[in-house]
């Protein structure tokens, strides 16, 4: 068993092409010797967004606080909001983006550990 505070775990800008303003922190994953899933949770300040990207597994996501948009693969923005949930399917092209001036976007992301 493990148990974890998020407040605990270390926050890390991401820094890749085609990414604004968000950073990363992995309360459980591969170091913890998950099995197979890893939860990544992502902070994206305002105006910022992850990159515009498919991959050949689901993720599922939650947003803990704020909102923001999902981008799919036609480019248009499907608004969410703290409490939604959202599943990627293989292979979906999607970009988060954070459409608050004001507030922080923060989301968890399931993904096969793979992935982390």
């Amino acid at each position: 068993m493990l148990i974890k505070s998020l407040l605990a775990v270390s926050k890390t800008k991401v820094d890749m092409e085609g990414v604004k303003h968000v950073f990363r922190q992995v309360p459980i994953g591969k170091a913890d010797n998950t099995p197979n899933i890893s939860f990544r949770v992502f902070t994206v300040k305002p105006d910022g967004y992850t990159p515009y990207h498919s991959h050949k597994s689901e993720h599922v996501n939650y947003v803990i606080s704020g909102t923001g948009a999902i981008k799919d693969e036609k480019g248009d923005l499907h608004p969410l909001m703290a409490g939604d949930f959202s599943l990627i399917q293989p292979w979906e092209k999607h970009q988060y983006r954070n459409i608050s001036e004001t507030e922080d976007m923060v989301f968890i992301c399931a993904v096969l550990k793979e992935y982390e």
